[in-house]
């Protein structure tokens, strides 16, 4: 029996962050560029040896980055756009740091838990977007008739060199040519991008001649666009891409993941490479199909471990799944996580003060490699009987804790009326009724709701979480800071106020330190791109909502004026999107009781007083499946999560939600079916181009598109807003129109802050007095 283990990639941040510590001081200009670099050479190959101490077979190279693994394949295949004009003498580090955080840049940013980067003085980044379904953000390929490629850089092959030298049997890892180019965005209108494959394959093939030469004899080449609704043309690419590369005479390893091959199982199966890595968890019905088509001599390699969440493997359930594919494939299988560890958290072993029970029932991905090589084990007739006995009980323990289990949670839906997602009337009756109650004028003025975090406000939270400061005093200083934002805003003349969120870490994190059902680590931090690094909060069970978790604030918040005040609450789909999900139900079953707990939240709002409730979902549309067979089921149960969260308000009540950063234009009637009486979303950007999708689909509720962009420095003249809110009103009737920025002000200063409200404010008279 011949069972081989590997990864198809490692956290690089390192088990403290020392990766994001160490970008962020050369950054600063406190660590020079051969510091950084010494940096990466000990993070490697301290990853390498967990690897070979694991018993993995093949240590894995090519899966670091400074920042982000696609920017290193920019550089390594020549590609780097004309536009930035590098000079000979810059380094190809600083080029890659220009690249990612455009020239003479300031701060990055993130604002509702969102990535972008500011806009250099110079020259912009490049465009930054989700990694398929993840939340892991990748800096986008940008192509054009005029792109060229060569081998340009020579970091893998020294990295190749790194870990032979340190005596390890070694596997290359690259991303795909044809996921390459699908990643990668047209920059010339009418330009296909598939049209660079025949000059880019060559490149391809002189670098998998040159990992050849050092002696590499596996090569894994990830092609998870192969999950993906494909146009015709593309998967015809796939025969004779993989025909060419196979010339070159390298074992290639092609690996698929986050999705089923469907229509593209067979294909897949007949490409001519050595082996083929398929997820096991998200498509776990393929595998006897796949096993079955993939002709005997190829290996195939299982991902068996989830490599998207933190739960712990049921071993026994594994290996069921495993022996009669072993069988089938005459004892000849590799093992592997689903796909890249890089979105789980590091290791464990850190979570000292995290609950016992809970801690039995995750592994991270140092706990992931001990999975994998206990599978190998028990596979060729070695079994740890200890470490299978210890599963098993963690296991166990999970499936029967009434920890896990709320019965009454369960009632509870089950109680659910069939109206429970409906409001009373429909919006035109509903907006009559909310604008008599409001008395707000045309082209109203708001903010997404938080304002500037402050150091003061940052420090007073770190120091009553330490326990340094007492609740009663911590309480009064965010209630001056809440009172500071709310005397800011009247002096503005906002139509429509926020409390500023100066309480709130994080607008996930908040809720579900206030929920059962939650848990959070201490350091299970997760690079989200570059140094920014993000610690998902764990839903381990049932949800429930034990108390009121902003009425208070937001009550003091109205007290101190006369104009509405918005209650501020995270929805459901975006709360669970940002989480660490639990496994044991069904997504939609955990967004329906996060929905219950928010709309027990919005109930009390509206008994406090509270007219204008918010309920962001910023993550709705990143949560759509990559199938586009599947977005229909996962946007009903979505939406109505969302409904279910709104709907228990009486028709005066107004509800709004926010969403940014994403293509709505082909989800349109999806959000038209939240009807939420107000939307406001990011749109200055794209110069109000957005609204165009909302225009022609009638879109029937009110809108408020972003004026001004919150990720840049820049402050947008009164003249500039006023130009986008001329182009929203030639698409959207006038009296729909809101006014108010793309996102959440907490990542500004309050003097930007200020000067561009105030700009905002003279944009929204304007628009009235003409």
């Amino acid at each position: 029996m011949t069972i081989r283990t590997h990864v198809l990639g490692f956290p690089r941040i390192g088990a403290a962050r020392e990766l994001k510590l160490a970008l962020e001081s050369h950054w600063r200009g406190e660590l020079s560029e051969a510091e950084l670099e010494a940096t990466g050479r000990q993070l490697r190959a301290r990853h390498w040896a967990q690897q070979r101490d694991a018993g993995l077979d093949y240590v894995t190279v090519g899966d670091f980055a400074f920042y982000d693994q696609v920017a290193n394949h920019i550089q390594l295949l020549g590609c780097e756009p004309a536009r930035f004009h590098f000079a000979p003498e810059q380094s190809p580090l600083a080029r890659y740091f220009t690249m990612a955080r455009g020239a003479d840049t300031h701060a990055v940013h993130a604002g509702c838990g969102h990535a972008h980067h500011a806009h250099a003085a110079g020259t912009a980044a490049l465009e930054m977007t989700k990694w398929f379904d993840t939340n892991y953000h990748y800096l986008v390929p940008e192509l054009s008739p005029q792109t060229r490629f060569s081998l340009a850089c020579e970091r893998l092959l020294a990295e190749v060199a790194e870990a032979q030298a340190l005596g390890h049997p070694v596997k290359a890892a690259l991303i795909g040519p044809l996921t390459f180019l699908w990643l990668g965005k047209e920059k010339t209108p009418g330009f296909d991008r598939l049209a660079l494959l025949e000059q880019l394959l060559p490149v391809y093939g002189a670098l998998l001649d040159r990992l050849k030469q050092q002696g590499v004899t596996w090569v894994q080449l990830d092609e998870p666009i192969l999950g993906l609704d494909l146009p015709n043309a593309w998967r015809s690419a796939f025969e004779s891409t993989y025909w060419q590369l196979n010339q070159v005479g390298m074992n290639i390893l092609l690996a698929t993941y986050f999705s089923p091959l469907e229509e593209n199982l067979s294909l897949t199966c007949r490409l001519p490479v050595a082996g083929l890595h398929v997820d096991g968890i998200r498509a776990p019905h393929e595998l006897i199909s796949v096993t079955d088509w993939l002709p005997a001599h190829k290996v195939l390699s299982i991902g068996i471990v989830d490599g998207r969440n933190i739960w712990r493997t049921d071993l026994d359930a594994a290996l069921a799944v495993l022996r009669p594919l072993a069988a089938r494939r005459d004892g000849h299988l590799w093992l592997a996580p689903s796909c890249s560890l890089l979105h789980v958290p590091f290791s464990l072993e850190a979570e000292t003060e995290l609950d016992g029970d809970i801690r039995s029932w995750l592994a991270f991905a140092t706990e992931k490699l001990a999975e994998i090589a206990i599978l190998k084990g028990a596979l060729a007739g070695h079994p740890d009987d200890a470490a299978l006995a210890q599963s098993r009980l963690a296991v166990a323990g999970r499936r029967a804790s009434p920890r896990v289990h709320r019965p009454h949670v369960a009632q509870r839906l089950q109680a659910l009326s069939p109206t429970v997602d409906r409001r009373d009337s429909g919006f035109r009756q509903r907006q009559a009724m909310q604008r008599a109650r409001l008395q707000l004028p045309d082209f109203p003025t708001t903010t997404i709701g938080s304002f500037p975090q402050t150091p003061a406000i940052r420090a007073a939270r770190a120091s009553h979480k330490r326990g340094e400061l007492a609740s009663a005093e911590y309480e009064r200083q965010m209630r001056a800071e809440i009172a500071h934002a709310v005397g800011r805003q009247e002096e503005l003349g906002l139509d429509v106020l926020v409390h500023g969120e100066a309480e709130r870490n994080d607008m996930v994190e908040y809720f579900g330190e206030q929920l059962d059902g939650f848990v959070f680590t201490r350091h299970g931090w997760v690079q989200s791109y570059g140094s920014r690094c993000v610690k998902p909060p764990v839903i381990y069970g049932d949800v429930q909502r034990p108390a009121a978790m902003t009425v208070a604030w937001t009550v003091h918040a109205q007290s101190l004026t006369n104009k509405p005040m918005k209650g501020m609450l995270t929805g459901p789909v975006t709360i669970l999107q940002w989480s660490f999900v639990r496994d044991d139900q069904p997504r939609a079953a955990t967004a329906l009781q996060i929905a219950l707990a928010i709309r027990d939240e919005v109930a009390d709002l509206e008994t406090a007083g509270i007219g204008i409730i918010q309920i962001d979902e910023p993550a709705l549309r990143e949560g759509l499946p990559l199938r586009r067979g599947q977005w229909d089921a996962y946007l009903n149960w979505a939406t109505r999560a969302f409904r279910i969260a709104a709907c228990v308000v009486s028709d005066t009540t107004q509800i709004h939600t926010h969403m940014c950063y994403a293509q709505f234009n082909d989800i349109l009637p999806q959000i038209a079916a939240m009807d939420a009486d107000v939307i406001t979303i990011e749109t200055s950007r794209s110069d109000m181009a957005l609204l165009a999708g909302f225009g022609q689909f009638q879109y029937p509720n009110e809108i408020g598109p972003g004026v001004y962009d919150i990720h840049s420095p820049r402050i947008p003249s009164t003249l500039d807003m006023v130009t986008l809110l001329q182009k929203a009103s030639a698409v959207i009737p006038p009296a729909h129109l809101w006014v108010n920025p793309d996102c959440g002000l907490k990542t500004r200063g309050w003097a930007e802050t200020e000067a561009a409200l105030q700009n905002m404010v003279a944009a929204a008279r304007q628009m009235r007095a003409a």
